[in-house]
Formats: C-alpha cells, structure tokens, sequence
C-alpha cells in the first residue's frame, strides 16, 4: 500500500515524526512476522502484506532553517522525498500552488491514501486535491473547532473534514463537533493526540538539554544571562496577527510584559520572525532590549522549547500545540486568544489552560492567579504516546469496498 503524507509548515512537522517512525516500525514488525499485542496490529488484507510504501512531501510553506529544517533535524524525520518549494504568499496563492503541484504529484505516484495533518494551507490544498483525483484521504488532528470564522485555519478544518475519508480525532470535544456537522460515524475515528506521541519520544532528549546553554546558543543579541533556576521564568511565544500585525496592540502587550511579568520573573521569549519583524517596523525594540530581565532568543528547536516548558513557571501563548504540551507537563498557561480550538485543555475541562485575549486587564487578572498555582499535568484519553500506531492500524485495515 502506498502512502502519500504532506507538510507545510512547522506544525505539521510535530505531528509527522511519529507517524514516519510507526509506518518504519510496522514494516519492520511485518517483515519479521511479530506484532506486539495492542500496538500496531497485522493486515487483514492481502493487498498489505507487502508493506506499507511511504512517500512524504515537503510543500515549503516555511522555507526558514530554523522553523523547517532544523526540526527535520531534531525530530529525525527523513528529509522529503518531494518538496514543492511553495513558499510564502497569500492564503489564496498557497493553496493555488499548492493545488497545481500536488496534482501532479497524485498523477505520477498513484497513491493509496493520502495523509494530511493539522490546519495549515497545505491540509486544505492537499486535501482538496486528492479527492478531485478520487484518492482516499485521511485527516490527523480532525474535529477540532475554534468557531472564528475569521482565523484561515478554520475554514482550513471545516473543508478538510468535509471531504476525506478517515477522521482522526485528538479527544471526544472533536468527535462531537463533527457529528453536530453531520459527518458520518463511520468516518470517525477517536484515536489521541499524536503531538503527544512526539513529547513522550523526546522528553528524556529534551531533560538532558541545560536551559543555560540552551539561551547562550540562541540569543537574538549581546545579553550577559542570569543563572536561568526552573519556576523563576515565564516562557512567551507570539505570531498571530490579532497579537502582533497592531502597534497599539503589541506595544500594550510588550508593556505588560516589561512592567508586570519581569517584577516576578525573568522573562525568556524566542521571537517569531514576523513578530520580530513587527516589533522592529513599529519602533518597540528598544523598549524590549533596554530590560535585561526580558530574554530574546531566535525561534528554538523541538527540544529546546520542550525543556523550557518542563521548567516555565507560567506560559503565556498563542500557539495551539503549546496548549496541548501544557496540559501534559503541567504548566500553568495563558492563551492570548479569544478562543481555542483545543478546550480539553482548558481549566474548567480539567487542564491548565486560561484563555485571555489581548486585553490587559484580563491577562493581568489571570497572570496574578496563575502565579500561585502549582504544576498539575493531565493527561486526557488516549493522549498516551501511542496514537500513531492507531492511526496505521486503521489504514491498513480500512475495509475497501
């Protein structure tokens, strides 16, 4: 059988190693005939025995060592077989090119399935793609909802759940938001959060790493560092453009950070490169350099930020992974978004997520109380480091018609 999977942005490169190390550890398993009980699960099919055939194109939509290459690197993900080299662009334009690309790549390989993750452009355009050449399509990460129409990703979740085949869900919230859609059953599959798989496989990696050395490799400018002590520091990640494309808006936020967050805590913030590039064309560089307790790093490698999450007092965010490392390890975490397509890592659902926009007053609210709440990890069902042999389990044995 023959697997086509896509990426396109750092996101889905998280989402991706687990599932290339399982499809290698499958084959392995069927070569030598032994599958061990409740992991990955023999063919019943005579189409499989052959193995599975792996194919994994790159679309390029973060072209950036840092934010593509490198995680290829940490996350021993085999470099593609095919990169598109889509680039940056517009929403429309991605996906335009993406489309055309991918297209071809259908036509040459003839796949069996095709494999999409998460809610980038390349979920939708690859998504799209394969059905319109009546290949079976399979979505990692499905069911997830923000309910902002306003946000790309989710128009990209709603259109890609629509048309594939397979529904891959991270928790029950997900499986219920698609059968409120009107999605079949039988197109849904409750299998875990294959992120999680990537944590449990780097945690001890991760532990290894020192958070000194960590900064000193990594540091955006000239700074003499403070010994950096787990639970003395708020770790920060910004690039959603309803935090960071207003002055008004990233200047309040760099205040606050400034004038409230550093009188607790040293502050470690690796700086996305259209943050950075904000912050600079809006003259509030100065403000940030000028205090010595505010760290400045370039964008961080996997297990880089996972070591810096197992020893952050508080994260405050507007990533959606981090939400879900959060509520694994336990840190106490403020989303500065209006909402979230992840609630089972929310408080009132048991984790330690908080969602507090961009307003001051509320992020200012909830810092104070997050302050005094000690690390709690959850783990919700099925979260267990194992959702990626699932996910092989139900493709090998999908019923063909």
């Amino acid at each position: 059988m023959k697997i086509i999977s896509v990426v396109g942005a750092r996101p889905n490169f998280i989402k991706i190693a687990p599932f290339i190390k399982a499809i290698n550890s499958y084959n392995q398993q069927l070569n030598a005939n032994k599958f061990p009980p409740l992991e990955l699960v023999p063919p019943q099919r005579e189409g499989i025995k052959g193995g599975l055939d792996h194919i994994l194109v790159h679309t390029g939509q973060h072209y950036d060592d840092r934010m593509s290459r490198n995680f290829f690197r940490d996350l021993d993900i085999p470099e593609a077989d095919i990169n598109l080299e889509i680039g940056s662009g517009t929403n429309a334009e991605q996906v335009g090119l993406t489309m055309i690309a991918f297209e071809k790549v259908i036509k040459e390989h003839k796949p069996d399935w095709v494999v999409v993750v998460g809610d980038v452009n390349a979920t939708l355009a690859c998504s799209i793609t394969a059905k319109k050449e009546w290949i079976k399509c399979c979505h990692i990460e499905a069911g997830l909802r923000s309910g902002d129409m306003k946000m790309p990703e989710e128009i990209n979740r709603l259109v890609t759940d629509r048309v594939c085949d397979l529904l891959f869900t991270p928790d029950s919230i997900a499986n219920e938001n698609l059968i409120k859609e009107g999605i079949s059953l039988d197109k849904i599959c409750l299998v875990g959060n294959i992120m999680i798989d990537t944590l449990e496989q780097n945690r001890l990696k991760a532990e290894s790493f020192g958070p000194d050395s960590i900064l000193k490799n990594n540091l955006l400018r000239n700074q003499k560092l403070p010994d950096i002590i787990d639970e003395k520091y708020a770790l920060i990640t910004l690039h959603r453009p309803s935090n960071v494309d207003n002055k008004e808006i990233l200047y309040q936020l760099i205040q606050f950070i400034s004038d409230t967050v550093t009188k607790d805590l040293l502050v470690i913030w690796p700086i996305h490169p259209r943050t950075y590039k904000n912050i600079h064309q809006f003259g509030l560089l100065k403000q940030l350099e000028s205090n010595n307790d505010i760290i400045l790093t370039h964008p961080l490698g996997y297990h880089e930020m996972l070591r810096l999450n197992m020893g952050a007092k508080i994260m405050l965010t507007d990533s959606g992974g981090l939400q879900d490392e959060c509520t694994i390890l336990g840190t106490p975490c403020l989303t500065l978004r209006i909402n979230t397509e992840r609630p089972v890592t929310l408080r009132q659902n048991g984790g330690v997520n908080v969602l507090v926009g961009n307003d001051i007053d509320s992020i200012r609210k909830e810092y104070k109380e997050a302050l005094s709440r000690k690390r709690e990890p959850l783990r919700p069902e099925l979260w267990d480091g194992k959702t990626a042999g699932r996910i092989i389990n139900e493709l090998v044995n999908y019923p063909i018609l």
